[in-house]
């Protein structure tokens, strides 16, 4: 789910972001409001166009790969495969930069470069690792604080050239005046307290919790059907499709069921009410019986019969 977020002033005088393309800076700025409260996300291209470019079809996938590339070559991302062998990736000045109010675990994997054992937190700019953030109590009213290895001191993180990884100077007084990082920016990976950021395409693993529900908005869904065509439908189209998916998934219909439905919407190129119909195929479609021989009569009807014919 999209959050507001900080974009300081600071960041249009960044060398970081000066290095890479406006297309690629876009969408960094994007991946900002898409990015989960721990500033992680999934790796997925085709996601990501289709959350910050779906209006802009000519901006495909495989630009949007080519934005990332760039992004990681700039230190303003890492990019990283999870223990369930997905690509995710995280901002890697996030915990510097934004301050959200009661964040929330995430359900991502912790990145294994950026992320010490045991629920330690390294907060690491291309090249070096300087500092790490350990937990600390709340106060009474809920307020999070911070303790670090300089006693509440930002540690300095810079890259080759002198500036901030990731938004240049984005400044190191903002580390002292907003308060502090929070809790769950320090805690180990919890997949069994959730998220208020859902995970497009995953869900939590873990032995001691049971899975969490496939809940996706019928926003969710469009959006990952805009992302599959190959150019994006009409509005009328896409205003009476999500019409339908948000009546279908008030009747309680499985996401897993309309998926495959509008999968076969798209591949047909059909009108949006048939969807229902889709949908009622792909629940109830009846298993396809095993193939049967068809009846032949014998070459050699001697040698079949016996000679009794």
């Amino acid at each position: 789910m999209a959050r507001i977020r900080t974009i300081k002033p600071e960041a249009f005088v960044s060398e970081s972001l000066a290095a890479v393309s406006l297309t690629a800076e876009r969408t960094f700025f994007g991946l900002l409001t898409q990015a989960d409260d721990q500033g992680r996300h999934r790796d997925h291209a085709a996601i990501i166009a289709g959350q910050l470019w779906v209006l802009r079809p000519e901006h495909t996938p495989s630009a949007v790969e080519t934005d990332l590339a760039q992004l990681a070559d700039a230190g303003l991302i890492c990019r990283y495969t999870g223990p369930d062998d997905k690509r995710y990736l995280h901002v890697v000045t996030w915990h510097q930069h934004q301050k959200i109010n009661r964040p929330s675990l995430s359900r991502l994997p912790d990145c294994p470069r950026h992320n010490g054992p045991s629920g330690t937190r390294q907060i690491v700019d291309a090249p070096v690792a300087e500092a790490s953030v350990t937990e600390s109590a709340p106060s009474p009213h809920g307020t999070l604080r911070e303790t670090s290895r300089e006693a509440r001191e930002p540690a300095p993180h810079s890259g080759p050239d002198g500036e901030t990884a990731g938004q240049k100077d984005f400044t190191e007084r903002s580390v002292k005046d907003s308060g502090a990082l929070p809790v769950s920016a320090v805690t180990p990976h919890r997949p069994d307290l959730g998220s208020r950021t859902l995970d497009l395409g995953s869900t939590p693993s873990g032995a001691a919790s049971a899975p969490a529900p496939d809940t996706v908005s019928a926003k969710d869904l469009l959006r990952e059907y805009v992302a599959a065509c190959n150019h994006r439908p009409p509005d009328d189209v896409l205003k009476r499709l999500g019409q339908q998916v948000r009546k279908l998934l008030d009747e309680d219909i499985a996401p897993s069921h309309l998926r495959a439905a509008l999968e076969r919407h798209r591949v047909k190129g059909l009108s949006p009410s048939v969807l229902p119909s889709l949908v009622h195929e792909v629940m109830n479609a009846a298993p396809v019986p095993a193939t049967r021989r068809a009846w032949t009569n014998p070459t050699d009807i001697d040698a079949a019969y016996g000679g009794d014919l």
